[in-house]
């Protein structure tokens, strides 16, 4: 009974208490015919131990570090974590608590979000920044939404070098509303063919993530130059917020609203979640940014404190007047990014950042002199686009026999790139690992 507590006893003044005299009485109400008759078909009980031993076997059936090198970021990067990060957001102030109902009385947890907001709001170039969204593909769609009632026009544009999993999030908010998607294609360099842009005097917003899937770095500034110039909003996405301690960020290039996936500062990967939902804008939008935001102030007696300035969820104000669903996600992920990029500060980020850039390039460089092709021209971080071989796929399976996993084929999401693989090379990997890579791809 260590999992199920209540005895035999207790379940019998329960039934009692509700009455009914058996079990099968709370379910009386459901048709015969829509209930199972015939007891569960399950595997013979395991004790705890065997259960641990199974577990494991299962477990051994993945490819994950750091027993296999793993080549794949595609929106979810491995990097060291410092030691300050873990110390800190354990102590139980932080970990135990959630988003604040009760602001009041939450100064600590309204302070750590505070400067999170702040923090993310200087690394995106961004005039604010919430407390945070669900994720980086939802907050891409908040993004979406958000240009639509600002412009209170009903097309959006979309590149199609998005995060694929970006772009069907954005369909599944979107199909409910009478917003029309429209999508961007890519061109031979890798990024988001601007021309191809129809009618944008009728859009809403233009999105574009930078950088992109595909790790190329889009020219975001012609974007928000373009849409502006029509009276849409330029929505620049991302998946890797280091990128930005090397390249312009998306408020230096003009975007109007920057929404993204805050995984890489300080949150580990965990089998896909979970993340963090960055988004910030222009202050002139702040009334119709999702989610919750909070600001500084002082008591009646002058100290420093801290309120939930807007609230935006239907829990909060009248449901017709609510600009979303979602608010912050647990605070603790953004608790975690905060106490990364404090961690790093500007000139550590710059550093890791450049680090990360000449890891990939190294790697590409190997793979050049192995013969292996790389179709997209333009200027990259963490990650790139190679062209192998027919049958590469096989190799493919051989090397992670061998502990290594050789990039994300991209067949499954771009039918014309058979044969293209998304490799990845974060600060995690050695010398010795990238030339491993290129020498067994090319053996």
């Amino acid at each position: 009974m260590r999992y199920l507590p209540h005895t035999l006893e207790d379940i019998a003044e329960m039934l009692k208490t509700v009455g009914v005299e058996s079990l099968d009485g709370l379910f009386a109400s459901i048709p015969a015919d829509c209930r199972r008759s015939a007891p569960m078909v399950l595997p013979h009980p395991l004790t705890e131990w065997e259960l641990n031993a199974h577990i494991d076997r299962l477990a051994g059936r993945m490819a994950a570090g750091p027993a296999y090198k793993v080549f794949i970021g595609a929106g979810s990067y491995e990097h060291f974590i410092p030691a300050s990060v873990g110390f800190l957001t354990s102590r139980s102030e932080f970990v135990t608590s959630y988003t604040p109902y009760q602001p009041e009385i939450s100064q600590g947890t309204l302070q750590a979000i505070f400067e999170y907001q702040t923090l993310a709001a200087r690394l995106l170039g961004m005039e604010v920044a919430n407390a945070s969204m669900y994720d980086g593909a939802s907050a891409l769609a908040e993004g979406l939404l958000m240009a639509a009632r600002i412009t209170r026009r009903s097309k959006v544009a979309v590149s199609r070098a998005v995060h694929p999993l970006y772009r069907r999030v954005v369909e599944t908010y979107l199909k409910p509303t009478d917003i029309e998607v429209r999508e961007i294609p890519f061109g031979p360099d890798g990024t988001t063919l601007l021309s191809a842009v129809a009618d944008p005097a009728e859009l809403a917003a233009v999105a574009v993530q930078s950088p992109n899937f595909f790790g190329c770095i889009e020219d975001v500034a012609a974007v928000s130059g373009r849409a502006q110039a029509a009276g849409a909003l330029c929505v620049a996405a991302f998946s890797e917020p280091l990128a930005f301690g090397l390249f312009k960020n998306p408020g230096s290039l003009g975007a109007d609203i920057a929404c993204g996936e805050g995984q890489s500062l300080g949150i580990p990967r965990a089998f896909g979640g979970p993340g963090l939902g960055m988004f910030a804008s222009r202050m002139q939008y702040v009334r119709n940014m999702p989610g919750r935001l909070v600001g500084e102030t002082k008591d009646l007696e002058g100290r420093r404190g801290f309120v939930l300035t807007l609230s935006t969820r239907e829990q909060h104000i009248r449901r017709e007047k609510a600009t979303s669903n979602i608010c912050t996600n647990n605070s603790l992920c953004a608790l975690t990014a905060a106490v990364y990029m404090a961690s790093l500060g500007g000139t550590g980020l710059r550093e890791l950042a450049q680090l990360n850039y000449d890891k990939a390039e190294y790697l590409k460089s190997q793979l050049r002199a192995a013969g292996i092709r790389l179709p997209f021209g333009a200027a990259t971080f963490n990650e790139f686009v190679a062209a192998f071989p027919d049958g590469f796929d096989a190799v493919h399976s051989r090397l992670i026999a061998k502990g290594i996993v050789a990039g994300l084929p991209l067949g499954t999401y771009y039918p014309e790139l058979k044969n293209h693989y998304l490799l990845c090379a974060t600060e995690t990997m050695s010398r010795d690992d990238l030339d491993a890579l290129a020498r067994e791809v090319a053996s």
